[in-house]
């Protein structure tokens, strides 16, 4: 039996006639898979590899899924030698993703331990390559890493947080242009891609991390492996990897409400007031300039919880989400959430669930709940255990109902490691990590289900939870604690490999309190000029935008450019990042000053023939830049108008990819907006 799960360009083909064989898998232009030498998967169980190629594989039934634009094949195989029952998913979409995924069922009569989970595994023909992936670490995320494959290599996070170290994505490219091929892990925990020689060509696999795992399965007890996603696309041009994952990302994986869809735009309190500066006051007179300005949503962060004392850290207290800190906010919470509602705004939280602080009494109160390694506390609750799920879910729906939420912001600032071993959790030893994501992943599905119109947004110490697995289950993902111009522009370019600009939440360049010496912002400095405040404002327009400033104490022309970049953003650029395909059109600036010192960005409505162009000058740029656009018709007139400068003009599609669009006025620091439309 063959099963043909081609699209239009990808050929793809699995056999099961003797065993599970994958048959092909190429591009016309990219045939670099060596289909029957691939194992499709991996497991370790009790000392055995099992793989699709293992002589102890029975095929029990295959089941075909057909969607409306997808085709999933579903083989459920079974190995005599364990016990083992292996259910294999593999979905095919019509912009030629594939997703690969295992269910592995102990259907014998014996407990049986596994090590080792891969849910994708491929060879790969001889052929010389490059690696691309990205370093990450708080503040630094998205630090793209471009190197020849020469020896076996591991990609991995063992931090517990699955874009802390490594984010989980990769990229290779085929020498002379020939083809690329990147995968990621949709999951949240710690995760592993191994590239190791094979017939001189190379077996890439990867999955859940092997590092300091194991799991026992009783008699007819599952484990789920995360799903695997596999990209491939001819030449080297990396929009060709990037869109595939955004229209998938928005068609399947997103969870998208009204509310979310819509794509407010937001300010918070953080960096300008941070913990200790914040009150009710002070967050009540932000509120009104808020509905002045055009911000939709206004989100109070950390700071608002714990005792009646104005010394109280809110990273001691969390957990204790009952106690709202009165000397702050004298009136409680709801308070703020009616006087935002007033003005026609939504109301934000701040909330660590996961978080145990070192003074906070849920530790006493339920000791049971605390995740702990060797004896040792490390700082968070256990969502393994399924007490502590409810107890996070009744916490969190009474925070929603008693504070009339509209939006949630959930953080996580700490690295679990190799997780909980407790023995008392309903986990193992070895599989504490699993158990807490898979229990968070729960928790977060229940949340969405009893509060449909809610926005749940995703945190970890700024991007260090930023993965395919997490963006199942929250509405937006925020990139990065920092957010200085060149450091956005890093994490912007980066993210948009895997992600859609819609699900990346990212806060124009902000006034820090702590005085971080990259956050150099003073909106009331006598030398800012407008196009470099410009050029800060629309950096943050480029996803979902965001602001935390002091509000009532920005100065006149200040305000007046905020309020009409933020009613430019409502009207026309919003819909472009919900919606288009995104090409970048330069290298990745770095925030060190190196990499490309320019940078654009082109969002492109196929349909429409409609494209909105955001272009930056670096400090350090070149003088002059000329840009080559994509998905233009080369036959067609195009009406430039900049909505940055007063100026329009007429160009053929042709002229605009082939001779490009020349830059040569603007400034350092400086930017241009051109909103493109096709005339027939």
């Amino acid at each position: 039996m063959t099963v043909d799960l081609s699209t239009r360009d990808l050929a793809c083909r699995l056999s099961h006639d003797a065993g599970l064989r994958l048959d092909q898998l190429a591009l016309p232009g990219n045939d670099w898979v060596d289909a029957a030498a691939s194992p499709l998967f991996g497991v370790l169980a009790g000392g055995a590899h099992i793989h699709a190629h293992d002589d102890g594989l029975q095929v029990l039934d295959v089941r075909i899924e057909d969607g409306l634009a997808s085709t999933g094949c579903v083989t459920r195989l079974r190995h005599a030698p364990t016990g083992l029952e292996i259910t294999h998913h593999f979905v095919v979409h019509a912009e030629g993703l594939i997703e690969s995924r295992l269910d592995v069922r102990n259907a014998g009569d014996r407990s049986i331990t596994l090590t080792r989970l891969d849910s994708l595994a491929l060879a790969l023909k001889p052929a010389a390559c490059e690696l691309m992936y990205y370093t990450a670490a708080w503040g630094d995320e998205f630090g793209g890493v471009r190197r020849p494959l020469r020896e076996a290599f591991r990609l991995e996070t063992r931090a517990g947080r699955s874009s802390n170290q490594h984010h989980p994505w990769f990229i290779l490219f085929r020498a002379g242009a020939s083809g690329m091929l990147s995968m990621s892990v949709a999951w949240s925990g710690n995760w592993c891609f191994r590239f190791d020689p094979h017939n001189g060509g190379w077996l890439v696999s990867g999955g859940l991390s092997d590092w300091e795992f194991a799991t026992t399965l009783q008699p007819g007890e599952t484990i789920a492996a995360p799903p695997v996603v596999l990209v491939l696309a001819e030449g080297d041009d990396l929009n060709a990897i990037s869109i595939p994952y955004a229209r998938v990302g928005r068609r399947r994986w997103y969870p998208r409400n009204a509310p979310a869809r819509r794509l407010p735009v937001e300010w918070n309190h953080w960096w300008s007031y941070e913990d200790k500066a914040i009150d009710e006051a002070t967050f009540r007179a932000n509120i009104a300039v808020a509905a002045e300005m055009g911000i939709e949503v206004c989100t109070l962060d950390a700071g608002w919880f714990g005792p009646p004392d104005p010394a109280t850290h809110w990273y001691d207290y969390r957990g204790d989400w009952h106690l709202v800190n009165t000397t702050r906010f004298p009136n409680g919470i709801r308070a703020l959430a009616d006087d935002a509602h007033s003005r026609g705004l939504k109301f934000g939280l701040w909330c660590e669930i996961e978080g145990l602080g070192r003074l906070a009494r849920l530790a006493e109160d339920h000791p049971e709940f605390v995740a702990a390694r060797d004896g040792e506390r490390l700082g968070y609750v256990c969502l393994g255990d399924p007490a502590a799920q409810e107890w996070a879910f009744e916490t969190l729906s009474r925070l929603v109902d008693d504070f009339a939420l509209d939006w949630v912001k959930l953080d996580f600032n700490l690295d679990p490691g190799a997780g909980c071993n407790r023995a008392d959790h309903g986990h193992a030893a070895g599989d504490g990590l699993y158990a807490h994501y898979q229990g968070y992943y729960r928790l977060l599905q229940r949340l969405r289900a009893r509060y449909p119109e809610v926005i749940w947004e995703n945190c970890s110490s700024g991007g260090l939870r930023v993965d395919l697995g997490m963006l199942r289950h929250t509405h937006f993902t925020f990139l990065s604690d920092p957010d200085w111009p060149e450091h956005s522009l890093q994490l912007f370019w980066g993210a948009t490999t895997m992600l859609a600009p819609d699900a990346l939440l990212r806060w124009t360049y902000s006034e820090w309190i702590n005085g971080y010496p990259p956050q150099q912002f003073n909106p009331r400095d006598p030398n800012l000029q407008p196009h470099e405040l410009d050029y800060f404002i629309r950096i943050g327009m480029l996803g979902v935008m965001g602001l935390s400033q002091k509000l009532p104490e920005l100065p006149a022309w200040v305000r007046e450019r905020y309020t009409a970049h933020i009613a430019l953003y409502k009207s026309l650029v919003r819909r472009f990042v919900r919606e288009a395909d995104l090409y970048r059109l330069t290298e990745q600036p770095k925030r060190d000053g190196s990499g490309d010192r320019w940078a654009a960005f082109q969002y492109a409505l196929p349909d429409a023939d409609e494209h909105l162009l955001f272009v930056f000058r670096l400090p350090g740029g070149a003088p002059t830049r000329t840009l080559h656009l994509r998905a233009l018709h080369s036959g067609r007139d195009y009406l430039l108008q900049w909505r940055s400068h007063a100026r329009a003009e007429r160009r053929t599609g042709a002229q605009l990819m082939r001779e490009g669009l020349r830059f040569d006025d603007l400034r350092e620091r400086d930017s241009a907006l051109v909103h493109i439309q096709g005339n027939g």
